[in-house]
């Protein structure tokens, strides 16, 4: 199994960043989380001690206080081997905070985006190492998620994806490998069905739980699409599908229920309604 490297940094401590800390930590890195001010970096703080405290409480031996630094420099990513952005969906957002980590770390360092549908290579176009840069895609909630795709693009080394493909694998997930192109593998297929879902809700064709039980019992989906975009956000979802619909068109415009329901501030289990209500966020 390919070694973990000793200093592991997260640019965005939101739900994603804090899950991704999380699960570097529990392998035995030390992790920096950035955030934008001190207020966030506090809070991305208790995002990842909560977590932790959770795994505790299932007997999991968890690492000590002190492996898990926050604050709001870049400098501290300088000596990380691994440097994943968790920014949100936003390609300006992205291509900022992959050119404040390049200006930062070292040379030998890997920079991966955490996005989830933006172009790799596209986002490679602005770094001055774009041989050291990839994909590494996590799902949410990272701690009971399985997989990661590493998305590579052109000037990715095959070196990198074999460190990356390891590091996936140190952290006890799963790896599979996908060429850079819209969407990925994953996000392409489960907005596909999400948006499906949407429209047949929109349309009156069944209730969102009705919809849900038929794809988890009749083709044995862990969850349904809709409770699966709740528990994504109606926000992220929306986002992608309009990354997807620049790409390929009418068959990924998103529906006027999902932009509504963004529209009004419902974007899930985070702000406790979506296609559900939620009493735990």
């Amino acid at each position: 199994m390919t070694t973990l490297p000793e200093t592991v940094g997260v640019l965005g401590g939101g739900r994603m960043g804090a899950g991704i800390a999380h699960a570097f930590l529990l392998a035995g890195a030390r992790v920096h989380v950035v955030e934008r001010d001190a207020e966030s970096a506090d809070a991305a703080r208790e995002r990842v001690q909560t977590a932790l405290a959770r795994s505790a409480q299932k007997g999991i031996e968890i690492p000590d206080a002190d492996d898990l630094t926050t604050g709001v420099g870049t400098d501290a990513f300088a000596d990380a081997g691994l440097v994943i952005e968790a920014v949100p969906e936003d390609r300006a957002f992205k291509l900022d905070a992959l050119a404040r980590i390049e200006g930062a770390v070292r040379d030998d360092a890997v920079v991966a985006s955490n996005t989830s549908s933006i172009s790799i290579d596209a986002l490679a176009g602005a770094m001055r190492r774009p041989q050291r840069f990839l994909g590494l895609h996590f799902f949410n909630p990272v701690p009971a998620s399985a997989l990661v795709e590493v998305v590579t693009g052109v000037a990715t080394t095959p070196e990198v994806v074999r460190a990356a493909t390891g590091w996936v694998e140190a952290i006890g997930k799963t790896a599979v490998v996908v060429r850079d192109a819209p969407g990925f593998a994953s996000s392409r297929l489960g907005v596909a069905l999400g948006l499906e879902a949407i429209r047949m809700l929109e349309e009156g064709v069944a209730s969102a739980h009705d919809i849900d039980t038929a794809m988890e019992l009749g083709y044995r989906h862990p969850m349904g699409p809709l409770r699966t975009t709740d528990i994504v956000g109606l926000d992220v979802r929306l986002g992608i599908a309009e990354e997807l619909e620049r790409a390929f068109g009418a068959r990924f415009t998103p529906p006027a229920l999902l932009r509504d329901l963004v529209a009004q501030g419902h974007l899930g289990r985070k702000t406790g309604r979506g296609f559900y209500e939620w009493s735990e966020r």
